[in-house]
Formats: C-alpha cells, structure tokens, sequence
C-alpha cells in the first residue's frame, strides 16, 4: 500500500474516532491526547499511525470502522505498516 492510500485509511480512522464518543473517550484517556493534538494530529504520520493502533486492538472497535469506512481489517494493517508504525 502506498503512502497516500495509508494516510487516506488514517484519516478516515480519525474521522471514525471523532464520531463515536465513547470510543474518542477511550483513545483520549489511553493515549493523553487532547483536543488541540486531535486537530493537529491529522498532519502527523505518527499520530494516524497511533489512531489505526488502538482501533486494532479490539476487534469490535476495529470491525465498526471497518463497516463505517469501507475498508477490510487487512488494509487498516497494512495502512499501518506503510505509515511505518506496524505492531510487533
């Protein structure tokens, strides 16, 4: 996956997260992210890459983005690969 597909996967992840409380909730408490690093943090590989992490960890979260975005499991991983940041 190219750099420009990954960042268009981690921007709608981020759209995701934003959208559903409970689970911006989650990522904010988990991560100290604030309001002001959700803004910024559109631009920063690494923040997009800390977003596809934490809708990784757990399969609900990960299958409601899925849906939402239309986008397969398989290429939310690797949009995290290719933002250089896959888990061990």
């Amino acid at each position: 996956m190219d750099g420009a597909a990954a960042e268009t996967i981690a921007l709608q992840a981020l759209a995701f997260l934003v959208s559903e409380e409970a689970v911006l909730r989650g990522f904010m408490s988990q991560s100290g992210t604030t309001a002001g690093d959700l803004r910024t943090g559109a631009e920063d590989p690494q923040f997009l890459a800390g977003v596809l992490n934490f809708l990784l960890e757990q399969d609900e979260r990960l299958l409601d983005f899925c849906g939402q975005a239309d986008v397969t499991p398989v290429q939310t991983r690797r949009a995290l690969a290719a933002l250089g940041d896959a888990p061990a």
